[in-house]
């Protein structure tokens, strides 16, 4: 590079530069020691230094294009006492480098352009400077004012030569760099080709040297706890859930530490870097999070508030606790589905240990359920979202599950009760309590069986209810088999139809309601 005309040109033109800057520097230095004002050698210090600075850096810039080097990488450098959290820097440094040079010379060609546009929006305000500065000592004729203008005129050139030459150096900078950039394609299938041959490399093998630790670590778990009395119980002992946690535990770590000594052994400090800032934010994560990793833990030995075998509420629906972990299992018997669900969800819930006889939900598919608000149907779809029901003539209709237990379901499948209530005339008091409640009961169960019922009934009782203000009213009390659900009002209008043929068959009068008004005497 330094045999480019171009180049020699601009050495050259620095060299000048520089010399005139020395010249300004020593003018500077006889102003200082003629001047009797403390503030007017105040000014001239500042300025002085100012120069210092400028001749030094233009120093500096002809030994780097001279050289074509960049000259601060052989600056020596002082060794500085120990400090932890330098030290710390120092290790994750590499990574931040590499990541900071990916985007080096994007960012070094970006600070080009903006000083040169800098340069370039000067250079015409020093150039109109001079010239007022040439065209006022021109036109004045006082010798004191023009004395002072022409001091001016130094240092003004001086500053229009200086922004010159850095916007000269600026261009040839830029003009270097872009010449040296290939194309995009180029570019990324070289990297692509060095990674793979480098880091690619070590992180193939990293991920292998992982796999396997994690593969041996659970061979040999399984290989011990298949040994150890308890493990194929339905609920574990504390001791292998212990086990258990603790294999995890020292798996990822191992599985951290293997990668860590692979980048180690290749030497790749930037990939180790990167690592170590990896395990730096694992660690920062788990400090914030040690409190819930604690409550996770209990969960998972079966020491917490949430135990294996035990029965819990999640969404409004009692569930068994089959199996807790990192994703637990939870199992309704009657409805007959089973959830699958991280542990976080059982961290707000608790569990308590249930009798046998506690039904896990009122009804179970294929079940008829009478609701508070009058639905019959026969329930065909559950789920602890929507229960779905059939009513008498194929319609449909769905519940959230949350409405339809707050609807009270009673359920008819299992057995099922009719009370039906009629009234009879007063004129039958004397027979009302004996005879009448006879002779209806053997013409209700002459019915029943003529119509095919008699299978299915459990119990039937027909008993004096009460002396009504208009009759003596009578009620029966008929128990079926839940297997006669579906039929629940068919039977319920049978019998009320019978009562009133026993009636009419034993010339029974049934009274309608009466009003009766009483006159005062005249």
């Amino acid at each position: 590079m330094t045999s480019d005309p171009s180049t020699l040109s601009m050495l050259d033109s620095i060299l000048e530069h520089n010399k005139h800057l020395e010249q300004r520097i020593v003018e500077k230095q006889q102003a200082i020691e003629e001047s009797t004002s403390e503030t007017e050698k105040n000014n001239l210090a500042a300025e002085l230094e100012r120069l210092d600075k400028m001749l030094s850096s233009s120093r500096q810039d002809f030994e780097r294009i001279a050289t074509g080097v960049d000259i601060s990488l052989f600056t020596e450098k002082k060794e500085a006492p120990f400090n932890w959290k330098d030290e710390l820097v120092s290790l994750i440094k590499p990574g931040i480098m590499e990541l900071k040079q990916a985007t080096q010379k994007a960012r070094q060609k970006a600070d080009l352009k903006e000083e040169l546009s800098r340069y370039q929006e000067l250079k015409p305000v020093a150039h109109q400077a001079n010239e007022n500065l040439m065209a006022l000592i021109a036109r004045t004729e006082d010798a004191r004012l023009k004395e002072r203008l022409e001091k001016l005129v130094p240092e003004w050139k001086g500053q229009e030569r200086q922004l010159l030459s850095r916007l000269e150096i600026t261009q040839m900078q830029l003009m270097e760099m872009e010449s040296e950039e290939k194309s995009i394609l180029e570019t990324s299938q070289n990297s692509i080709k060095q990674f793979f041959k480098t880091r690619g490399l070590f992180l193939f093998v990293a991920l292998i040297a992982c796999i396997g630790i994690v593969l041996l670590l659970r061979v040999a778990y399984l290989f011990l706890i298949k040994r150890i009395p308890g493990y194929q119980s339905v609920y574990r002992p504390f001791h292998l859930r212990a086990m258990d946690l603790l294999y995890r535990v020292v798996s990822v770590l191992s599985a951290l530490l293997a990668v860590i000594l692979v980048f180690y052994l290749f030497e790749d400090w930037v990939l180790l870097s990167l690592a170590i800032i990896f395990l730096l934010g694992l660690a920062w994560t788990v400090k914030n999070t040690l409190p819930r990793f604690v409550h996770q833990s209990r969960l998972i030995l079966n020491i917490g508030a949430v135990r294996e075998g035990e029965r819990l509420v999640y969404q409004g629906v009692p569930w068994l606790v089959k199996k807790i972990n990192f994703f637990s299992v939870l199992e309704n018997p009657d409805i007959g589905q089973t959830l699958r669900l991280p542990i976080e969800e059982l961290m707000d819930l608790i569990s308590r240990p249930f009798q046998k006889h506690e039904p896990w939900f009122p009804c179970r598919k294929n079940d008829w359920v009478i609701l508070s608000d009058g639905t019959r149907g026969c329930v065909t779809s559950l789920s602890h979202e929507m229960v779905e029901l059939v009513l008498r003539g194929g319609a449909k209709k769905v519940y959230q599950t949350s409405d339809f237990l707050g609807m009270n379901p009673l359920n008819l499948s299992v057995n099922f009760r009719i009370k039906i209530g009629f009234g009879i005339s007063y004129n039958l008091q004397s027979i009302a309590t004996g005879r009448v409640l006879e002779v209806l009961d053997t013409y209700l169960r002459e019915r029943l069986v003529a119509e095919e019922y008699e299978d299915s009934l459990l119990n039937l009782r027909v008993e004096f209810a009460q002396a009504g203000s208009s009759s003596l009213d009578l009620v029966v009390i008929a128990d079926f088999d839940g297997k006669m659900a579906p039929l629940y009002n068919r039977i319920s209008r049978a019998i009320q139809r019978w009562c009133t043929d026993a009636c009419t068959a034993n010339d029974w009068e049934i009274p309608f309601p009466q009003l009766t008004v009483h006159k005062p005497a005249a």
